[in-house]
């Protein structure tokens, strides 16, 4: 391998301590996350920098922010760490005994389940767990597939359809955008660009509702994926009504703060299914015994 082509594969040490900050918005965030030192962190990017030629984060009195090259590398990288993660939860459990063929919706697998299965891989190094996206129902036979994450209602035919997480959402958008546009209650939002999720199209028409407001709100850029909603809110763009669980770290880093602390109840839910055939199945019974067991100790933990 040339020294140019070495250039181009940083370390992944590196690429996680990129990956964090560029997540949690500052260097003692994702030094907490990853167990490190600031200094330590502060030196992976600073490698990180030296070996791309380019300058990815730039510090400055209030912390750090992603230079325009550094949004950019920052949504490729996070898409090859999951990938890496994902791929080696599946090396890892090469050769057991049982698979289960899991849907996922992507952004809950990415922002919830990803991060805890290693917990499962340790608790069952027996059972395989094949992943596959999907969003909405399917046939899980023409698909192969023994279970899956449903967002939406219980109403999957021949399936077995138990509750996993109610979903609530809250307005929220950048620090900054709040300090310009300060909002004294639900009806201040009317005049502010809104962000949308092409899949949740009536979400905030329906938040509105809850406070008894039926004007018109002002419509703002729409998204396919909940990381440009996200990355939309960050760069100032307006206010998004995004699910609360899924947001934690940005919460606490500081990087998007409730526009109104006004969370409402979705008319989504998150929800295990599997056809019923399969239900007593070993690999699916393990894995919905443990996922359940996860989600209590989430809705225990403080939020």
């Amino acid at each position: 391998m040339s020294n140019f082509q070495r250039r181009l594969i940083p370390s992944t040490a590196a690429l996680t301590a990129f990956d964090c900050v560029a997540r949690l918005g500052s260097l003692s965030a994702a030094a907490a996350a990853l167990d490190l030192t600031p200094g330590a962190i502060s030196r992976q990017i600073a490698s990180l920098e030296e070996q791309l030629g380019t300058i990815l984060v730039v510090r400055n009195n209030k912390g750090v922010n992603l230079s325009q090259k550094g949004e950019q590398y920052a949504k490729g990288v996070a898409e090859v760490i999951e990938k890496i993660r994902l791929i080696s939860l599946e090396a890892m459990a090469q050769g057991t005994a049982s698979t289960l063929k899991l849907a996922i919706p992507p952004t809950f697998g990415t922002r919830w389940l990803l991060p805890r299965i290693p917990d499962f891989v340790e608790r069952h190094p027996d059972v395989t767990i094949n992943f596959s996206t999907r969003i909405g129902q399917f046939d899980f036979g023409k698909e192969e597939l023994d279970a899956a994450i449903h967002v939406g209602r219980p109403d999957w035919p021949g399936c077995d359809c138990q509750l996993l997480l109610k979903e609530t959402v809250v307005p929220v958008c950048s620090p900054e955008f709040l300090q310009r546009n300060p909002f004294d209650g639900p009806a201040a939002l009317l005049r502010i660009p809104l962000l949308e999720m092409a899949s949740r199209p009536q979400a905030w028409r329906l938040w509105f509702s809850h406070f008894g407001i039926t004007e018109r709100y002002r419509e703002g850029m729409r998204f396919e994926q909940f990381i440009n909603v996200s990355q939309a809110c960050r760069a100032g763009l307006g206010v998004a009504l995004m699910p609360s669980f899924l947001i934690a770290s940005e919460l606490e880093s500081g990087r998007l703060v409730k526009a109104l602390d006004l969370p409402v109840d979705s008319p989504v839910s998150y929800y295990f299914v599997c056809p019923i055939e399969k239900a007593n199945d070993s690999s699916v019974g393990r894995f919905r015994s443990w996922l359940f067991d996860r989600v209590g100790a989430f809705n225990k933990s403080p939020k």
